[in-house]
């Protein structure tokens, strides 16, 4: 028995020690197997933590702001990945009077029913306020769908392909218009508008320079692999859409701000009055004056009802009897015109920032391809245009971020002059330095503008319409981009004619709206509005 004690024993005793050599054979195994798990795992996730600090910084993951900030970043990656395979067809593939005569034809397809289509999408989506995040997922899935119908086409360059291009160019409209009514329903506390905007843009445009090389090496696979990679994209903002908070649906509080109304009463005037600062309720209490004079108000006639059934707060408009058709008509329209003259003052002037930017990424493109600067090819001319315009966008819009609401009167004053004076000195010593100069100062300016524009919008906007003021100015900039654009391909390509057509389009904005935020600058100075 102690024998058979003793062997098992032994036996016991060579098992552990086979166990703890296999289990000392397998830890460097193992060890190996979680260090190359770590060094596969660590470059996705590690940038991943990054963005997804940097986007919910300050309260905005809490707000929800950053889920919008990381569905533009998505939008801006798509949509770089379509004009980098439709930039091949219609512009790189062929000789250039034959480029210039698709490009003609693709403003013509595209760009001409959009300026008919684009004044129409903000008030549509205004009157749907409770599908926001339902529209800006359709706006996604569209694209994903017409990058598909494209990738047939991309190879030949076929007149089906301008339908399609049109369909992702609306659609990408659409959801920067409803992308811009949605930023102030997802501010965090003590979070300026300005500054919400200026980081929702830079993610675009980080996010643009990193999927434009990606493009750039999957159009080297196949002519339509950068359509699919746009449409897988897509679907994953698609998805992203859906996840943003429920308040971005909520309409609570809001109403429609129109750019004109022709239609307001004295009555109406007074009652916009309520919102305003002091420069602009003197400005429309003299109005008001005027049209007294001219016509009475006919709310005021005498049969209007008296009595204490007519007591209500001092701010509310006086409603109508109850089961009266017109109490829709009765009720006071806000409009831009009577919410601060700054907010239209600036759109003037941002105007001309995006026409400027529109004609000169169509004539810029055609010029440097016909004609490359002095000791370079076109693709190297064509490449320092599009980084010196890129660098100078994101560094226009992290100054934006820095300055916040500082003065926007006097930097959209001052973003004029600069374009001004760089498209001057571009007519006349257009070369290398001035077309980079040209290009980033274009860049520059446009974005801090807007972001001024922003700051004016959430200062003197009442926010039952600002949502809506942003939707419609946005609309508005975008058919200046469209125009800009189609003014560049009516004129030869000279350089200093172009440069000169694009200096006047600076002095064209300058002259309707420097004087006009001038004044309000002053106003504003003598009295101070809350931010």
């Amino acid at each position: 028995m102690y024998e058979i004690g003793s062997l098992t024993g032994d036996v016991g005793h060579y098992d552990g020690v086979a166990a703890a050599r296999s289990s000392d054979s397998s830890g460097p195994l193992r060890r190996t197997a979680r260090a190359i798990g770590r060094a596969l795992h660590t470059p996705v996730t590690g940038p991943a933590k990054g963005v997804r600090k940097f986007t919910n910084a300050h309260g905005a993951g809490e707000s929800g702001l950053g889920k919008l900030i990381e569905l533009h970043a998505v939008n801006g990656a798509g949509d770089v990945m379509i004009t980098v395979a439709l930039a091949s067809t219609v512009f790189f593939s062929v000789p250039t009077d034959e480029a210039r005569g698709r490009v003609a034809l693709y403003l013509a397809i595209t760009m001409a029913p959009f300026t008919l289509l684009a004044p129409v999408i903000g008030p549509i989506l205004d009157r749907l306020p409770h599908g926001r995040r339902a529209a800006m997922a359709i706006a996604m899935l569209a694209r994903a769908v017409l990058a598909l119908a494209m990738s047939g086409a991309v190879a030949t360059g076929g007149i089906e392909l301008y339908p399609a291009a049109l369909g992702c160019l609306v659609a990408s409209k659409a959801y920067g218009v409803v992308r811009s009514a949605v930023v102030p329903r997802l501010l965090p506390p003590r979070f300026p508008l300005v500054k919400a905007n200026s980081r929702v843009t830079l993610a675009g445009l980080l996010a643009t320079g990193v999927a434009a090389p990606l493009g750039a090496g999957l159009h080297q696979v196949g002519v339509q692999w950068p359509l699919y990679g746009s449409c897988l994209i897509f679907l994953g903002g698609t998805y992203l859409a859906f996840s943003m908070p429920p308040k971005v649906d909520s309409s609570k509080g809001e109403r429609t701000a129109h750019l004109v109304d022709y239609h307001a009463g004295p009555a109406h005037i007074e009652q916009e009055t309520r919102s305003l600062g002091d420069g602009a309720r003197n400005a429309l209490g003299r109005a008001t004056a005027l049209l007294r004079r001219e016509r009475p108000d006919p709310r005021e006639a005498p049969d209007r009802r008296e009595g204490p059934d007519r007591r209500e707060a001092p701010d509310t408009p006086p409603k109508a009897p109850k089961g009266d058709k017109g109490d829709k008509e009765k009720r006071p329209r806000p409009t831009l015109r009577t919410v601060g003259p700054s907010v239209l003052h600036g759109l003037e002037a941002n105007a001309s920032h995006r026409a400027l930017s529109g004609f000169l990424t169509f004539f810029l493109a055609f010029l440097l391809r016909d004609h490359p600067l002095h000791g370079l090819n076109a693709a190297v001319s064509l490449g320092i245009v599009g980084v010196s315009a890129g660098a100078g966008n994101a560094i226009g819009t992290a100054v934006g971020a820095w300055l916040r609401a500082r003065g926007p009167e006097l930097i959209i004053i001052t973003m004029l002059g600069l374009a001004l004076s760089a498209t001057i000195l571009a007519a006349l010593f257009f070369g290398p330095v001035m077309v980079a100069v040209v290009g980033a100062v274009a860049g520059f300016s446009q974005a801090l503008s807007k972001l001024s524009l922003d700051a004016t919008i959430q200062r003197d906007v009442p926010e039952q319409v600002r949502t809506s003021a942003f939707a419609r100015s946005e609309t508005a900039l975008q058919v200046a981009w469209v125009l800009g654009g189609g003014l560049s391909m009516a004129l030869p390509l000279n350089a200093s004619l172009g440069m000169g057509v694009a200096a006047a389009i600076m002095a064209t904005g300058a002259v309707t709206s420097v004087r006009g935020l001038v004044r309000q600058a002053r106003r504003g100075a003598s009295h101070p509005r809350a931010a």
